[in-house]
């Protein structure tokens, strides 16, 4: 419908602690080795494994899981290949992210969740968040992983919403902010590692804290 404010929003660092679900299972996993380390090599090994792919977030994490065993060396067990995809369910919002959206949906706005993940794993995301979206797209609605464009092209084509009257919301610079710059789309930058970058962003801030009010300055009722 005209006129209306859309934010459209990143799940997996950005409202749920992707990261610190990830770090944990690591180190239950190998709980003899540095879990920081062992992260920044999943943290490289994951985009390598989505490119140019459409297979479940499951499988992507099951594949990247045994990546980083292989490259570090360790073993991974059969019965562990799902531990990540097993554990993502119970993986927690930020503290401030269920006030934030609920405060955006009451000044109006409506709320589009483009993630890279399978619909079972965000509806369980969703439901720990406790605050309802207008639209989900995942990796198997968009048909490829971001930085790939499908998820703002199904959105866009899905919602009809104005250019002028969106912003997106996220964390990671490759498959969000970076794209977005591409796509000509206003982008507010949730930059919780504290980060550098000269990615054009509408906005910066180092959670969701404040974001209700920097919406709406961005897009007026």
């Amino acid at each position: 419908m005209a006129g209306e404010r859309w934010a459209s929003f990143d799940c997996y660092g950005t409202l749920i602690d992707w990261m610190g679900g990830i770090r944990s299972t690591l180190r239950d996993l190998w709980p003899e080795h540095d879990a920081e380390l062992l992260l920044a090599s999943y943290h490289r090994i994951e985009p390598e494994v989505q490119h140019g792919r459409s297979v479940s977030y499951r499988d992507v994490l099951a594949e990247s899981l045994e990546r980083v065993a292989h490259h570090e060396g360790l073993d991974l067990h059969e019965d562990d290949r799902q531990a990540l995809g097993d554990s993502l369910p119970s993986w927690p919002p930020f503290p401030e992210v269920p006030a934030a959206l609920a405060q955006l949906r009451e000044r109006g706005w409506r709320i589009a969740i483009l993630s890279n993940t399978d619909p079972d794993l965000l509806d369980a995301s969703l439901e720990a968040i406790g605050v309802p979206v207008d639209v989900r797209i995942t990796a198997a609605e968009a048909g490829s992983y971001k930085p790939a464009h499908g998820h703002w092209e199904r959105f866009f084509e899905q919602t009809g919403a104005e250019r002028e009257r969106h912003v997106h919301v996220a964390a990671s610079l490759f498959h969000d902010i970076a794209p977005a710059a591409e796509l000509g789309l206003r982008a507010v930058w949730i930059n919780r590692l504290r980060e550098t970058s000269d990615l054009p962003r509408a906005a910066e801030l180092a959670d969701l804290s404040d974001l209700p009010g920097i919406l709406d300055g961005l897009v007026a009722a």
